[in-house]
């Protein structure tokens, strides 16, 4: 079988060299986040300062924060991303089958790993955009967690730690870094690493990285399904009320 997206016939290996670019965009990504992880109580009344409202104040901060890492990224990773489109553009019906396919594929895949798991557990990451969601309107949290959001992890995760990092490590290795990173980043410096609360980011995580290597390394197809997934969940905490949303957890 022919790979399932048809790829440029001249590969450009300098796509996939680390740029200064890509230090620094992912040293400030790594550094606020060690910040929030390790400080996030001393930074409580500085947040608070630009809104008395704890959930308005926390969106306003997570929102500055990735909306300049995510221009940075977009900068740093603009020739694969329009590479990746123009590949994409080629197989339209490819792409808007597989994709909702693929995030159907990591529902299952998280309804497995939690039951194996044991009791599944709803993370203080998920409980806490639930909270923030009730008191933030969707149309602020779509832009933050469907469009920026997305873009900023598959760029860190897939296009770094796979696309570039596997010039010079095992590509299985890194692959296997993305998916218990990109879990370990939604929890740690919130609660203790437990398998139940790791397992659904597992499962996304492990989506991502199969769908990004199965399309040759297209992080925009990996976007594409990212963005979906959390499309998805922002519809259905907003159509759910609150108080039935909570028994359900």
């Amino acid at each position: 079988m022919g790979p399932a997206l048809r790829q440029p016939p001249a590969p450009r290996p300098e796509l996939y060299a680390f740029s200064r670019l890509d230090l620094i965009t992912a040293g400030i990504y790594v550094a606020v986040g060690a910040v929030f992880a390790t400080a996030s109580g001393l930074l409580a009344p500085l947040v608070l300062q630009l809104s008395p409202n704890p959930a308005v104040a926390s969106y306003a901060v997570n929102l500055l924060v990735y909306a300049v890492i995510g221009l940075l990224a977009l900068f740093a990773a603009r020739q694969v991303a329009r590479r990746d489109l123009r590949v994409l553009a080629t197989r339209p019906w490819f792409t808007l089958l597989t994709v909702p396919l693929a995030v159907v594929a990591a529902m299952i895949l998280t309804a497995i790993l939690v039951a194996v798991a044991g009791t599944p557990q709803t993370s203080a990451n998920q409980a806490g955009l639930q909270a923030l969601m009730q008191q933030v309107p969707a149309w602020l949290m779509v832009p933050l967690l469907v469009i920026v959001g997305p873009f900023v992890e598959e760029y860190m995760f897939r296009h770094l730690l796979i696309g570039k990092l596997s010039r010079k490590l095992n590509i299985w290795l890194c692959c296997a870094l993305s998916v218990v990173l990109f879990a370990a980043m939604h929890v740690v410096g919130q609660e203790a690493l437990t398998l139940p609360v790791l397992m659904p980011y597992l499962a996304m995580g492990a989506t991502l990285v199969f769908v990004y290597v199965w399309t040759g390394k297209n992080v925009m197809f990996s976007y594409f399904v990212h963005a979906s997934k959390n499309l998805l969940a922002v519809i259905f905490i907003y159509a759910i009320p609150p108080e039935i949303l909570e028994q359900l957890q």
